[in-house]
């Protein structure tokens, strides 16, 4: 498993965790971390992730809602939800990576930890927003984590 893949598994665990209990704190995040201990290579990716995330959630969460036809985020699954979640915020502040690499890495990962729905599900919203975020580019935040290979 690459290191890039091994930091979304890990950071969809860690939103999992903060979505169930309502509590996105670093303290939250630092328990997580304790329990779960990310690989020191794929550490910094991780953080970027939960951090990048839940600072941009609410822009997040308003684009997965805008492209999801008739379901609101409370509807879908707290799996399908923070995996699209991970995917919009590299798209939209991973300027180092495709998107289509993020939404095909959100298929793979919600096929292996999701319902048999889940990689269609994710694969069609997470569509749409490339589409519209293509259309209209916002200004990607230069990325600030090291290069390791997918």
């Amino acid at each position: 498993m690459g290191i890039r893949r091994k930091a979304r598994e890990l950071a969809l665990q860690a939103l999992f965790c903060m979505d169930m209990t309502s509590d996105t704190s670093e303290e939250m995040l630092q328990r997580f971390c304790d329990h779960y201990d990310p690989p020191a290579k794929a550490r910094s990716f991780f953080l970027e992730l939960i951090r990048g995330v839940n600072n941009s959630r609410a822009l997040i969460d308003q684009l997965i809602e805008r492209f999801s036809r008739n379901w609101r985020l409370s509807r879908m699954s707290c799996v399908d939800r923070n995996i699209m979640r991970i995917a919009v915020y590299e798209m939209l502040f991973c300027g180092d990576i495709p998107a289509k690499v993020s939404i095909n890495e959100a298929i793979d990962i919600g096929k292996k930890y999701g319902t048999e729905e889940s990689g269609a599900f994710i694969n069609g919203i997470l569509d749409s927003v490339r589409i519209d975020s293509e259309a209209l580019p916002l200004q990607k935040i230069p990325d600030s984590h090291p290069q390791p290979a997918d």
